[in-house]
């Protein structure tokens, strides 16, 4: 089975971080954001991988081909103009050719059981398969509507009167059925190929209980880097065999003062903490500099500049 890994969006409300790198390259734990991807997929022995690109595409692209993934045959298709989840997919349809495949956001933090949703959806018969996740947070990013196990709306756009607690997770197992529901040019996949596949066959859905967090906005990235620790860190060592990388908060390539003051926080490759500087609830993406008694709280740094976390609602 392919996956196909949908990695072109512009991160917009993660700038200004998103102005100079790409948002599946984000790190967190000190691991860029793709990387969660490509770890469960060669766990799950999908090793044929193609990613749709378009913001920092260069970037993107010579970071993962310089990363020395063994195993992993990944192919990128860059485009010149945005074509959104549904254009970017209908792109690759020749490349992903006429097998079920796995689609997969490049922003999320999750724990899936990539065998266990494949399983289910080969038993199920439907031509496309969701992964959903329950959460009280449902309302405000959009639940999804389910009836008799089955995927029958989004937000209720259309016109169900469905609500649930449930959200769509960007995961999901679809059979090349889609593709005749997938328009050329800019466009949703749940506006075309989710709704065709609605109306037609039906999609099924899998539910997942385990971790599930995405990286879009600065409270859930706040979020992935300090509440889910101990999961992610849990993964360390199966992560290190399989792509040569482990979560971690500090990294050992950071050059930090002996009287520098380090609390709660993650610090990449290439940081320099001064003297007498300060770091709490924080983090320093690669390269960050904290000058000689240079106070950081409660933030998230870049080489650039420094954006302060907002208060949880």
């Amino acid at each position: 089975m392919k996956a196909f890994v949908l990695a072109a969006g512009f991160g917009t409300r993660l700038r200004p971080l998103t102005d100079h790198t790409p948002k599946p390259l984000i790190p967190v734990l000190n691991v860029p954001t793709i990387f969660y991807t490509f770890f469960q997929l060669k766990e799950a022995g999908i090793t044929d991988i193609i990613c749709n690109t378009h913001y920092h595409a260069d970037a993107l692209r010579h970071f993962v081909e310089s990363s020395s993934l063994q195993g992993l045959d990944i192919a990128f298709s860059e485009e010149k103009e945005i074509l959104g989840t549904g254009g970017g997919l209908k792109k690759c349809e020749r490349l992903i050719g006429q097998s079920d495949f796995l689609l997969v956001n490049s922003d999320i933090i999750t724990d899936i059981d990539f065998e266990a949703l494949i399983c289910f959806h080969r038993n199920s018969g439907r031509p496309g398969t969701l992964v959903l996740h329950e959460t009280p947070e449902a309302a405000s990013i959009g639940y999804v509507g389910v009836e008799d196990r089955l995927v029958k709306d989004f937000r209720d756009l259309r016109g169900t009167g469905l609500v649930s607690s449930l959200i769509y997770t960007g995961t999901a197992v679809l059979g090349p059925e889609i593709f005749r529901y997938l328009e050329t040019g800019f466009s949703s996949i749940v506006d075309t190929g989710f709704t065709g596949l609605i109306d037609n066959g039906g999609l099924g859905c899998f539910t997942h209980e385990g971790i599930w967090c995405d990286i879009g906005t600065f409270q859930n990235y706040r979020k992935a880097n300090f509440e889910i620790t101990a999961g992610l860190t849990g993964l360390g060592d199966r992560m290190e065999h399989l792509i040569g990388m482990r979560p971690h908060m500090v990294s050992p390539e950071a050059d930090i003062s002996p009287d520098a003051i380090v609390r709660n926080s993650v610090i990449g490759r290439n940081c320099h903490i001064g003297r007498g500087a300060s770091v709490s609830g924080s983090i320093l993406l690669p390269g960050t500099t904290v000058r000689t008694n240079g106070i950081i709280s409660d933030s998230v740094a870049d080489p650039y500049g420094i954006i302060p976390f907002q208060p949880a609602n």
